[in-house]
C-alpha cells in the first residue's frame, strides 16, 4: 500500500479507477439477465461512480446453479486443506498488493476515510483471508470414546451452498468474514453485497478468481434486498445463510428459511450498546477518548458503537467536558483527504435518517450537548456532525433504536446495580464496556450485562482470535474465531462395528 498519498494524489487516482459494475457468476463478469442497472452515488459529492449490474432472482438462480456444480464436482469442497490453503494465502497476498485500489474502492463507495480504508479495512479483510487459511490444516476432527469393538469417527463436512448477505458500513471486512470461514471450509458462495457498496466485492472476487479459486465457488449477485436478497433467502438450493445487518431483515431471513428448505441461518443484526462509565474510573482522559471514538469512528456507522453512555452522576458533567474536546478534534471532512477523521454517511437516506433521530431526540425532552446539524453541504455530499445528547431518557427512541449514525445519548446512573439494569434494558445484546478500578465490579458486570461482547477499562479492543456476535435480537452465530468455522459446516458421526 502506497505511504503518504496527498488528497491531490487520491482524487487522481480516484478519476482513473477501472470500476467493475457486472455481476461476478461462474468465474466471468456478466450483465443482469434482465439488462438493469443501479446507480452507484458516492457520498463523499453526491456524484455518480458508476453503474451497477442489478440482479433478481432470474441471476440468483443461475449464480446458485454455478455453486451448486462446483460443489458437486469437489475441485473445491474436496480438495486436500493444503490446496485450500495455498488459494487463500494467494488471494490475501492479491489483496495486499491491491490495497490502494480496494482501499479507495471502499472509501469512494461508502464514504469513510481513506486512512481508516488503507489502515484498518483492507488489512484486516487480508489479515482474515491469511488467518483462515492458515487454519485450514489445523482444525482436527474427533474419534469417539467407545467400546474396543467400535470406532467412532466425528467429522465436519462443508454444508454445501453458502449465501452470503453483507452489510454496507464495513463492506470488504465484513465480506472476508464470511468468505475466510466460508471458503476455508470448502464451501461455494453467493455473496450479495449492500446496493449501497457493491463495488470491493466485485473486484475481490476478480482477485478469487487470479489466486486460483475454481469457478463458481464464489459468486457475487449485486441488487436490492428485496429482490437479490430474497430470492437467496428462499431458495431450494442454498444450504445455508449468513446476514449480517438489520434486525428487521434478519428476520426476514427466518422467515424465508421456514417458508422454503429449512436452511440455516446465522445473523448479526446491529446493537445498542452501553458504554459504562463509573466514578471510581482511574483513566477519564483515556474513558472519554475511548468514549468519543466508539461512537463517532465510521461515522457511528457500526454495529457495536457505544451509543448510549452510560455515566454515574457524580462525574458526568466533568466527563462530557472531556468527551466533547475529543470530539471537537472528530470531525467531517473529505474522504479522500488523509487527514480526515471523520467521513460521509453512506448515502443520503442513511444522512435524513440519522438527522430525524436527532429530531427525536429533542422532541423527547434530550438536549443536545454538541453538534446536531448537517454539515458540508457545498460538497454535494452527506455529512452529520458529532452529536452528543445529554439528558437522555433510558426509554428515549435515541436511546433504544439503533440509529447508526453519530449520535450518542447519555444517560445517569448511580451504583452498578442501576448500570446493569439500564444496560441490558434494550431489544439488542451485541456489545457493552465498563469502566472502573474495582475487579468485582469489573467482573460482575461482565457476567450479568447480556452482550456477546463485553470489554473492560477499554472498547473495541481485541482481534480475529475471540468470536464476534451477539445475544437477543442482536442475533446468533459467531464471526471470527475458529469458531465461525462451525456455521459453515454439519457434523457427520460414522459408526465403525469392528468385528
Amino acid at each position: 500500500m502506497a505511504a503518504a498519498l496527498s488528497l491531490d494524489q487520491w482524487e487522481a487516482r480516484a478519476k482513473a479507477l477501472d470500476y467493475r459494475h457486472l455481476a461476478f457468476i461462474d468465474g466471468r463478469f456478466v450483465p443482469a439477465l434482465s439488462g438493469k442497472t443501479f446507480p452507484r452515488i458516492s457520498p463523499i459529492d453526491g456524484g455518480l461512480l458508476t453503474q451497477v449490474a442489478e440482479c433478481d432472482a432470474s441471476d440468483v438462480d443461475v449464480a446458485v446453479a454455478a455453486a451448486r456444480k462446483a460443489f458437486e464436482a469437489g475441485a473445491w469442497s474436496r480438495a486436500a486443506p493444503k490446496l485450500r490453503k495455498k488459494v487463500l494465502l494467494k488471494l490475501a497476498e492479491l489483496m495486499r498488493r491491491h490495497g490502494d485500489e480496494l482501499a479507495l474502492l471502499e472509501t469512494l463507495d461508502m464514504g469513510k476515510p481513506i486512512g481508516d480504508s488503507t489502515a484498518v479495512d483492507v488489512p484486516s479483510s487480508a489479515n482474515t483471508i491469511q488467518w483462515y487459511a492458515e487454519a485450514i490444516d489445523k482444525v482436527y476432527d474427533e474419534i469417539a470414546p467407545t467400546a474396543p469393538n467400535a470406532l467412532g469417527l466425528v467429522t465436519r463436512e462443508p454444508i454445501g451452498v453458502v449465501a452470503a448477505v453483507v452489510p454496507w458500513n464495513f463492506p470488504l471486512l465484513m465480506t472476508c468474514w464470511k468468505l475466510g470461514p466460508a471458503l476455508a471450509t470448502g464451501n461455494c458462495v453467493v455473496l450479495k453485497p449492500a446496493e449501497q457498496s457493491p463495488l470491493t466485492a466485485l473486484r475481490l472476487a476478480e482477485l478469487a478468481s487470479e489466486a486460483g479459486l475454481p469457478d463458481g465457488v464464489l459468486n457475487v449477485v449485486p441488487g436490492f434486498g428485496e429482490t437479490a436478497g430474497a430470492a437467496l433467502g428462499l431458495h431450494m438450493d442454498v444450504d445455508a445463510v449468513t446476514f449480517t445487518g438489520s434486525t428487521q431483515v434478519g428476520k426476514f431471513f427466518l422467515e424465508y428459511a421456514g417458508r422454503s428448505n429449512m436452511k440455516t441461518v446465522s445473523l448479526e443484526c446491529g446493537g445498542k450498546s452501553p458504554h459504562i462509565v463509573m466514578a471510581d474510573c482511574g483513566d477519564l482522559d483515556l474513558a472519554a477518548t475511548k468514549a468519543a471514538w466508539g461512537i463517532f469512528y465510521n461515522q457511528g456507522e457500526v454495529c457495536t458503537a457505544g451509543s448510549r453512555l452510560l455515566v454515574e452522576e457524580p462525574i458526568k458533567d466533568a466527563f462530557l467536558d472531556k468527551l466533547a474536546k475529543v470530539a471537537a478534534t472528530i470531525q467531517p471532512g473529505n474522504p479522500l483527504d488523509p487527514a480526515t477523521k471523520m467521513g460521509a454517511m453512506v448515502d443520503q437516506k442513511q444522512m435524513e435518517r440519522v438527522l430525524d433521530y436527532i429530531e427525536k431526540g429533542k422532541d423527547d425532552g434530550a438536549v443536545v450537548r454538541l453538534g446536531g446539524k448537517r454539515t458540508r453541504q457545498a460538497s454535494g455530499g452527506f455529512y452529520v456532525e458529532p452529536t452528543v445528547f445529554d439528558k437522555v431518557s433510558p426509554k428515549a427512541r435515541i436511546a433504544q433504536e439503533e440509529i447508526f449514525g453519530p449520535v450518542l445519548s447519555t444517560i445517569t446512573f448511580n451504583g452498578l446495580e442501576e448500570a446493569i439494569r439500564i444496560g441490558n434494558d434494550t431489544i439488542y445484546g451485541l456489545a457493552a464496556a465498563i469502566w472502573t478500578k474495582d475487579i468485582d465490579q469489573a467482573l460482575k458486570a461482565a457476567r450479568r450485562l447480556r452482550s456477546g461482547l463485553v470489554w473492560i477499562n477499554g472498547w473495541d479492543e481485541d482481534d480475529i482470535t475471540v468470536p464476534f456476535g451477539g445475544f437477543k435480537q442482536s442475533g446468533f452465530g459467531r464471526d471470527r474465531s475458529l469458531h465461525a468455522m462451525e456455521k459453515y459446516t454439519q457434523l457427520k458421526s460414522t459408526w465403525i462395528t469392528i468385528r
